[in-house]
């Protein structure tokens, strides 16, 4: 029995000195506010200093640092911020995001285990509809509809009478300068709308787009844009270009037989179109080419040059200027109305 009691002693003491032998030590892991704050402090740089880098707002990034997801932004604003915080930091973004959404799915899961109550109180009952769809349900609907798409017919009918078309001019912007005489008028207005620049009427697309060239004389040119609808109803809108093109003012008479000799050495032709009073549309064929068409404004001039052949079609004959081979040959008629298929070649003779 005492030997008993000896063994069970020492048997007590041995475990008693196994216990006090081990060293207790704390496990812990750094939460993601704890990891940018580290780093940062790493860096060994105030929170100004990386709202100003990373361009994000000092209270977010003292809401990440401590942890408020509830006062964060958006998800996604957040994940940005933690993207550009890593490409700051020298990190990979992704850990610190699924940091972000571990720690925050925590918090949410304790919340809603403190307060089992608050996600049942959320929960809608499913309603069941009792709607069923008949054929006279079907018939009704189909009824309603058209009913309403006439009405919105009719609606948008009184509003194109009552209202003006749309006149939205691109290009070119007023005030405009050009070193040439010529420019390219681009823009767009309400579908069946008929488009003026200067009173002259130019092409519109089905979709309402147009875009037409014209021909500036030099110095200041008005032009005058206006958009009438099939109701009469008008837009008016004003544009003031400056062309800085110096007309060549050099005309017949010797000068004229000059130029046909070196128009002969080259072996080209040579037209050159003014218009007045205009407006007046053109167009131009060179050797089978299309080179022109446009609108050419009162006095402005334009030339052309072709090896065989050029054909003028005029919307006014009797204000269509013409020089040939640099001989003043007058008007292409006495016509005020259009003209078509005028040729001249090296066989035209004046």
């Amino acid at each position: 029995m005492l030997v008993y009691l000896v063994i069970c002693f020492m048997l007590y003491a041995s475990c008693f000195m196994l216990r006090n032998s081990f060293t207790k030590k704390r496990v812990g892991t750094l939460t993601l506010g704890e990891k940018l704050r580290q780093l940062r402090n790493g860096k060994r740089m105030a929170l100004n200093e990386v709202s100003r880098i990373t361009k994000i707002q000092i209270a977010y990034l003292e809401y990440l640092e401590e942890g408020r997801w509830d006062k964060l932004p958006a998800d996604v604003y957040v994940r940005g911020f933690l993207r550009s915080y890593a490409d700051f930091l020298g990190v990979d973004g992704n850990v610190l995001i699924k940091l972000y959404e571990k720690e925050k799915g925590i918090k949410k899961n304790l919340e809603e285990s403190k307060n089992p109550q608050a996600e049942k109180s959320v929960q809608k009952p499913i309603n069941i509809s009792s709607f069923v769809f008949t054929p006279q349900k079907i018939a009704m609907s189909l009824i309603a509809i058209l009913i309403f798409s006439g009405l919105f017919y009719l609606y948008k009918e009184i509003g194109s009478f009552t209202d003006a078309p749309r006149l939205i001019i691109l290009n070119p912007q007023p005030d405009t300068s050009v070193d040439g005489n010529s420019l390219r008028v681009e823009g767009v207005t309400d579908k069946d709308v008929r488009v003026f620049v200067n009173d002259q009427p130019i092409l519109v697309g089905d979709d309402g787009k147009f875009s037409e060239n014209i021909t500036l004389q030099s110095g200041i040119n008005a032009l005058n844009m206006k958009a009438i609808n099939k109701f009469g109803k008008e837009t008016l809108s004003s544009l003031s270009i400056r062309s800085n093109f110096k007309e060549d003012t050099a005309q017949g008479g010797q000068d004229g037989s000059k130029e046909e000799s070196v128009l002969a050495e080259l072996n080209e032709i040579q037209i050159e179109i003014k218009v007045d009073p205009g407006p007046v549309w053109l167009s131009v064929e060179a050797d089978e080419n299309l080179v022109f068409s446009g609108t050419m404004l009162s006095g402005a001039v334009q030339s052309f040059r072709a090896g065989d052949k050029i054909v003028i079609n005029s919307g006014r004959a009797n204000a269509t200027y013409v020089k040939f081979n640099g001989k003043d040959i007058g008007t292409l008629g006495q016509d005020p109305g259009a003209v078509r298929g005028v040729v001249f070649n090296r066989d035209t003779k004046y």
